[in-house]
């Protein structure tokens, strides 16, 4: 079976999802990676290329054959990554391009170098002349992964900001979106913004997630300067400096509005941050 469904990513919480998804579902698929060791292999339909976003060679090949592709690019600082990807879907003759974008792209007051960059991708990506949609999630449930050292240390979660409330979202419930995309008609030219169910703050989300382990946890604020020297030693002051505007606009309420599109797309509402949080208790323990 040739496979159809080309999908970056892979080796990430949505392009992995969407990839057993499709070919838990009979769907023939591809999945890029500069190391085809760290791709799932979730079903017979699956086929790996090598290739690496910096190499606009290995991707037409990637691409060879394709009708549709998921595309997931994670690097604010290498904006080359979304041209090469696009150029080399135009070369190849691919149909249709389903980029992971970012609902802060739909906020006027986001001028933060993290959305700046996702709008420039999007705007590559309807310029190109294929067809094209875009997925644009709220901030992922799973960034709560980031308090599972300090629950296991010491039973504390520590956060900033802790009031404020946003409406994350299951990355499962993004690639079960993503999967309907790829595979289905009538989702050109659409941008489907995606939320959790409810929004929740910090400090609520940790009360859940205290009743799902079934122990309690204390719960540290966080100061915003605290937050930003971390994210610098991991990620430079440049994305640093982008997260702690984010985070400021969530103060501000931006990011408390759930949006219906899930819902109305997968006929169900969107998992919410206790279901989640009971899948996933293992990995806080």
């Amino acid at each position: 079976m040739s496979a159809r469904i080309l999908l970056t990513g892979a080796s990430g919480t949505v392009g992995g999802a969407t990839a057993r998804l499709l070919a838990g579902r009979g769907h023939a698929v591809r999945l890029l990676g500069r190391d085809p060791a760290r791709l799932p292999q979730p079903g017979p339909h699956v086929e790996v290329a090598t290739g690496d976003f910096d190499d606009p060679a290995t991707l037409r090949e990637a691409m060879a054959g394709i009708h549709a592709v998921l595309v997931v690019t994670g690097d604010p600082r290498l904006p080359g990554h979304d041209a090469n990807v696009v150029r080399a879907a135009q070369d190849a003759g691919v149909r249709h391009l389903v980029k992971l974008s970012a609902l802060a792209v739909t906020d006027p007051a986001a001028q933060d170098f993290i959305t700046c960059w996702q709008r420039e991708a999007e705007e590559r990506v309807r310029a190109c002349g294929l067809d094209w949609t875009l997925l644009r999630p709220r901030a992922f449930m799973t960034n709560t992964l980031a308090w599972a050292e300090g629950i296991r240390r010491s039973g504390t979660v520590r956060a900033w900001p802790a009031d404020s409330p946003a409406a994350c979202v299951d990355p499962y419930d993004v690639a079960c979106v993503a999967a309907r995309v790829l595979t289905e008609p009538g989702h050109a030219g659409q941008a489907y913004g995606l939320t959790g169910p409810a929004a929740l703050t910090a400090r609520e989300q940790a009360e859940l997630l205290s009743r799902v382990l079934g122990r309690r946890l204390d719960f540290e604020e966080l100061l915003p300067e605290q937050v930003r020297r971390a994210a610098e030693a991991r990620y430079g002051a440049q994305v640093a400096q982008a997260l702690r505007e984010s985070a400021e606009r969530q103060v501000k309420g931006a990011k408390r509005q759930v949006e219906p599109a899930l819902e109305r797309l997968l006929g169900r509402p969107g998992r919410g941050y206790a279901e989640w949080a009971r899948e996933n208790a293992a990995l806080f323990a």
